[in-house]
């Protein structure tokens, strides 16, 4: 294992701590991984944000939605596929552990396989579990998502 990143978040990094004592590694934050900037959204609760006009939106048409004062989806899209590929590229050749939240895990996943952002949310992304991406000359290849099994199976053949 190459180097374990994180997201500045807590909850990412209190993840990724034990993956990386474990691997004898520290954890390196990179801002790349971080949640979506929500805005003035960040903080309130779902079933608040549920209830608003722009919910919709978020839901059916997310590639055409800014969060009010943060990013908007294809912004986040493009900031944590760049990460992806910045940390693919930093260590090739090698395994990177990458703990990150799950909107953005969603979105590489969609980036990686071509498929449109607005059926992003159609990928299942559970806490604490690994999604694996294998990057090559040829694009990226989507190895596994929302897996909570045992990671050898990850291993291309």
């Amino acid at each position: 294992m190459a180097a374990v990143y994180a997201s500045p978040l807590e909850r990412a990094q209190e993840t990724a701590a034990p993956i990386a004592a474990a691997l004898g590694r520290r954890v390196r934050t990179h801002d790349g991984l971080n949640e979506a900037d929500m805005g003035r959204w960040t903080g309130r609760k779902l079933n608040q944000l549920r209830k608003l006009a722009a919910w919709s939106q978020v839901q059916r048409y997310p590639s055409g939605f800014g969060f009010p004062d943060g990013e908007t989806f294809r912004q986040m899209q493009a900031r944590i596929a760049a990460t992806a590929s910045e940390l693919a590229a930093r260590h090739r050749g090698t395994t990177v552990v990458a703990v990150s939240h799950a909107d953005p895990i969603r979105a590489l996943v969609a980036d990686a396989m071509g498929t449109h952002l607005d059926l992003f949310q159609r990928i299942v992304v559970s806490p604490c579990s690994v999604t694996a991406i294998l990057y090559t000359a040829e694009g990226p290849v989507v190895l596994a998502t929302n897996s909570t099994s045992d990671l050898a199976a990850l291993a291309p053949a």
